[in-house]
Formats: C-alpha cells, structure tokens, sequence
C-alpha cells in the first residue's frame, strides 16, 4: 500500500463540544477586544485611505530602494512606500521604481514643494533618474475608496447568506455568517494592535478570507447534511461532533499547505506584500478556528428541524443544488 501523509489519524473521536463554552465565548472577548480596537486605537490608514502622491521614477541605473530611503530620510515627509516596478516589456536599463508619500497629518495633500524636495533628493542620489509621472489622491477620493472597500465587503457577505441559505436553511446561514464576521473583525481589530498599514490590498485579503472562512465552513455543512440524512435518531450534537471529526483531516490538510506557501512569502516576499500575506495568513488561521468552533456551535444554539415533514415548501426547496 502507498505511504500517504496524514497530519491527523484516519479516524478521529474528538470532543469538540467539551470546551465549548470556553472557545466560543473565547471568540466573542477577541472580537469585542477586536471591536475596541478599532474605535480607540484605530486604523493605520495607508495612501490609498489617507490620501497622498504617487511618484513614478525611472532610470538607467538599477532600482535601490535602501539608498533611495537613505536619500529621502531628513525630508518632512508621511509614511514612504517605495517599491520596484517589473515588466517583461522594459528595457535592459529601464529600472522603474513607484515612490508613495502619504499627507502628512493635518494636511490634506503632498504640497508641490515636499514634491520638488523629493525629486531634488533622488536626483541627488541619482543623476540620471526621471520621473515619468507624479499623481496625487485627495481626502476625497479617499473617502470614496473606503465607502466602496466597505460596500465591496457587506455585498460580498451578502451574496454568501444568499447562498448558504438557498443550499442549506437559515440556521446554516446564521452560522456561516457569525464565523464571517468573526474571522474579519479579529484580522482587522489584529491591524488597530500592531498599527499595520491598512490601504487597498488588505481589502483584497478580507474578501480573499471571506471565500477560504467559507469555503471550509461549507465543507462541514454538507457533510452534516449528510449525516443528519444516515444518523436521524442520533443528538444534534453528536451529529456535528462526528461531522467534524470526519473532515478533520480534509480541513488541516487544506489550511496547512496553504499555510505553508503563506509562510514563505510572509518570510521572503519583502515590504510590499507583507502586509497583503500577513492578513490571509491570519485570516486562513481564524477560518479554519471558526469553521470548528464558532458555526457550528450557532447552528447548535439555534437548532435544526429534523422532522421528515415538508417545511412549508421552502426550507428543503433549494437543499440539493450542487455547488
């Protein structure tokens, strides 16, 4: 027989119910620990949020973004985000570097003079350097960015009770929702601790955590339908309990081979894309927490109707479309 790799035994008999109290109402502190956060301490809003310029450089000397630091320190200047620009099309000495210098706070844009100062800085370090393009976002722009992140966010949660609901029943929805909300409240609250710079990729690491949070939750669903199906005269609760044992595996093996990918970039990827990797990882780490403990324990306080009875046409009317 083939050696095969399991991370968990084949067939596992773990309570998960037993300290039941004690990880959900874990969950429920971290998220309002999470929640004060964000009021008191708040977010560390990036360029994209704060407003700020963007200044395209280019040049026939190779990109280094130490000393393009090193020429910029001294400068009256918000945070800087400098970062390389590749592209297969570019020129063997076509080194393209994106400058990003966000408002300092009070002022509601890069005045022209901080920008002449940073050109003069740059050229300075670099003779030959160019700038090919310079491009302001204002407080108001901003604003609209962060109204569309948040519509962005609630239409996608939406979409997926929609869903959740339509394929299962309601109390399904509930629950998938809640461990939703949690992993995404906790990932956001751990920024407002640590002060990581919040800007437009982090939004896409939310939605990225909103499709993996649910796509592991949906796992154990169906397959709590299913059992709910072959063990009709077994307790709600053991029900689960079996059901989560069987996708134990399913679900580690899942979460950590995507871990580890995560883990490297988090390590090797550099300034650019840490804070991107650093919310998927912790994202991925909270789905796979609450798909365990958080869903289906609502699912649990709510209840399910197992009667063989038709539920008025509407509960079982959707139940066996096929993701």
């Amino acid at each position: 027989m083939a050696w095969r790799l399991r991370l968990v035994p084949e067939k596992t008999n773990i309570d998960f119910f037993r300290w039941q109290w004690f990880t959900f109402g874990g969950s429920m502190a971290l998220m309002v620990v999470a929640l004060v956060a964000w009021a008191v301490v708040g977010l560390n809003f990036g360029i994209d949020f704060k407003g700020g310029t963007t200044i395209r450089t280019e040049s026939t000397q190779a990109v280094d973004i130490g000393a393009y630091r090193s020429a910029l320190q001294g400068q009256p200047l918000g945070d800087v985000s400098i970062t390389q620009v590749f592209d297969p099309s570019f020129r063997a000495d076509q080194h393209v570097a994106m400058v990003r210098i966000a408002a300092i706070e009070g002022e509601e844009a890069v005045s022209p003079e901080t920008i002449t100062a940073v050109e003069s800085a740059l050229q300075a370090y670099d003779p030959a350097v160019k700038f090919v393009s310079v491009e302001s976002v204002g407080p108001k722009v901003s604003g609209e960015l962060i109204r569309t992140a948040i519509l962005s966010m609630v239409i996608a949660t939406v979409c997926i009770i929609i869903y959740i609901w339509l394929r299962f029943e309601w109390q399904y929805s509930v629950g998938a929702v809640a461990a939703l909300i949690h992993d995404i409240f906790i990932t956001i609250g751990l920024f407002a601790i640590l002060q990581i710079k919040f800007d437009l990729p982090i939004i896409a690491a939310l939605l990225t955590i909103l499709g993996y949070s649910i796509n592991d939750t949906v796992v154990v669903f169906d397959r709590l339908r299913e059992n709910l199906l072959k063990y009709k005269t077994m307790p709600l609760r053991d029900v689960m309990n079996l059901t989560v044992n069987e996708t134990l595996s399913r679900t580690l093996m899942t979460s950590g081979t995507t871990l580890i990918a995560l883990i490297a970039m988090l390590i090797f990827g550099g300034d650019v894309i840490r804070g991107f990797v650093f919310a998927i990882t912790v994202g991925i780490v909270l789905g796979t927490y609450s798909s365990v403990y958080v869903a289906k324990n609502i699912v649990l306080m709510i209840g399910l109707d197992r009667s063989d009875k038709p539920k008025n046409g509407k509960s079982g009317e959707f139940a066996n479309i096929d993701a």
